[in-house]
């Protein structure tokens, strides 16, 4: 079993030891007794691979585009055989998913039109220009 400083489990699991700590307060990571070592200025913590395997966890999931209240949802789900739950947050997941990239095609396709219009009107102001000094001229 490994012994990992903060800042090695925060390497592993591709972090900054902040959001280690973040992840800690918010009840994802446990916190490990600490044993004060020679020359430190308080407790040093070890943590081993479980807690690699909980980090990269957590961060999967987050980029899978899951809040960190759905996270917990799916840690506290790891230890049972409810597949259902776990699906439903899935499909949620997906959902938003959708939602962003509909609202990433909208922006597209505006940006799109709007550099379109740049290139084809010789006077005046380029209209990417003009359109981002009115906020609401982007379609929501």
């Amino acid at each position: 079993m490994s012994r990992l400083t903060i800042a090695k489990l925060a390497h592993a699991g591709g972090v900054g030891v902040e959001t280690v700590r973040y992840y800690q307060r918010r009840g994802l990571l446990a916190v490990p007794e600490g044993a004060v070592g020679p020359g430190t200025r308080g407790p040093v913590r070890h943590y081993g691979d479980t807690d690699v395997k909980r980090l990269r966890f957590v961060r999967s999931a987050k980029s899978a585009g899951f809040s960190l209240d759905e996270v917990a949802e799916l840690l506290r789900l790891d230890g049972t055989e409810d597949r259902a739950a776990v699906r439903t947050l899935a499909r949620q997941g997906i959902a938003k998913l959708d939602g962003v990239l509909a609202e990433l095609g909208a922006a597209r396709a505006w940006l799109a039109g709007l550099e379109q219009a740049c290139a084809t009107e010789i006077a005046g102001p380029c209209p990417i220009l003009s359109a981002f000094e009115s906020a609401n001229s982007r379609p929501q």
